[in-house]
């Protein structure tokens, strides 16, 4: 049976590109008799609020979505992710790193390369950092985050694949985006942890988002090995993009639904302008 889910960040309201990744997800459960469940992914603390989570049912509703009950809210399993952490942890492929993000620039720029195009990829400078240098910092107090040793992960797992509905069978490539960050000193886990952690545990087999987090799935598919998880299908759709032609975000306003539906529009309309 197809599993598939909405996962939300209540960080603002809903825009037409949340309406539109629903909706595909909802719609590929259905087409398949499967479920269709819907995630918080709360764990940014300092941005999330209970208003815009309210808000997420609320316009998922006004749409006509259905889901599964309860919800599972992230900010309420972090043991979860602890636990996941602690199992990588103990297979000797993370280390901690104390760089800020001005510190990466400057070392990408000396080194004469790049910012990987959905942030600066990490030079590695604290990879190979002395134990008694790192204990020093961690006794001072120091923030570190907890990196993903990559090069090593992939020396555990061997080559890995993962399939995409719309665009093939994939090579796992995680190198592409650098040792990526799993949790910081004050919070267990990333994006990259809690919703591969979720997904297995949720029994997701199709993840259904958009193709803006597309590279984001060769971190997954590695995590994925490393804790003994099954890989789940993909299908990355397109974008619902702006009449400049740019991404969609909550902070950029005047597409949320919710302002939409104040200014007249139905969820009729919606559902119609987005090919649904």
């Amino acid at each position: 049976m197809t599993v598939t889910r909405f996962a939300p960040s209540p960080t603002g309201r809903l825009h037409l590109g949340h309406a539109f990744s629903a909706l595909f997800a909802q719609r590929a459960a259905h087409a398949a008799g499967g479920r269709f469940l819907l995630r918080i992914e709360d764990t940014d603390r300092g941005r999330c609020r209970p208003e815009f989570e309210a808000g997420i049912y609320e316009d998922l509703a006004w749409l006509g979505l259905d889901w599964e009950k309860p919800v599972r809210r992230q900010s309420e399993h972090m043991a979860d992710y602890a636990a996941a952490l602690a199992r990588l942890e103990g297979m000797g492929l993370l280390y901690k790193c104390f760089c800020t993000r001005a510190e990466i620039m400057r070392e990408i720029e000396a080194a004469g390369g790049a910012p990987h195009e959905s942030g600066a990829l990490y030079p590695g400078t604290c990879r190979h950092r002395a134990a008694d240098d790192v204990a020093t910092r961690v006794a001072s107090g120091a923030p570190y985050a907890l990196r993903l040793d990559v090069r090593k992960a992939l020396e555990v797992t061997g080559p890995l694949e993962w399939i995409d509905r719309a665009a093939g069978r994939q090579r796992a490539a995680p190198e592409r985006l650098g040792d990526v960050v799993l949790a910081r000193k004050e919070f267990p886990a990333s994006y990259h942890l809690a919703v591969v952690h979720d997904d297995r545990l949720q029994q997701i087999d199709l993840v259904t988002r958009g193709v803006d987090l597309f590279e984001a799935t060769h971190i997954h598919r590695l995590l994925q090995a490393l804790l003994g998880y099954a890989a789940p299908a993909y299908w990355h759709h397109r974008l619902v993009l702006d009449e400049k032609g740019q991404r969609l975000a909550k902070r950029a306003g005047g597409m949320a639904l919710k302002e939409l539906r104040e200014a007249g529009k139905t969820a009729a309309s919606i559902l119609k302008e987005l090919d649904f």
